[in-house]
């Protein structure tokens, strides 16, 4: 991966409609600072908040089974997704699989690229 492919993974990342705002803010921000004196502080802040943000698919699975899940994505839909959660980990997924959470998994592997 080069340069132009992180840069291309982290557009993705905030265009996903599973990616929450701070990570979108995160994200733009070290979008507007590459080739700037501020990319390494955006860069680091970028990372911060993915890791704070890329979910353990235990905590996908408690969430679509908790009434809160159940309240914002309705039970069909958030049956279905537990039930997705749970196949990732029975494959040995020990993350999120939307594409938010995958993007930043992928920014976290190669995250050398980002300053």
């Amino acid at each position: 991966m080069n340069k132009e492919e992180i840069t291309q993974v982290v557009r993705d990342m905030i265009g996903a409609a599973s990616c929450c705002g701070e990570l979108k803010a995160a994200g733009q921000k070290w979008l507007d600072a590459v080739g700037t004196d501020a990319e390494k502080a955006a860069a680091e802040a970028l990372l911060q908040e993915i890791r704070e943000d890329v979910a353990p698919i235990e905590h996908v699975i408690a969430f679509f089974e908790s009434q809160q899940g159940i309240r914002i994505f309705g039970e069909e839909r958030a049956q279905s997704m537990a039930a997705h959660a749970r196949e990732v980990k029975a494959q040995g997924g020990k993350w999120c699989d939307c594409p938010a959470c995958a993007a930043g998994l992928k920014i976290l592997d190669n995250a050398s690229l980002l300053v």
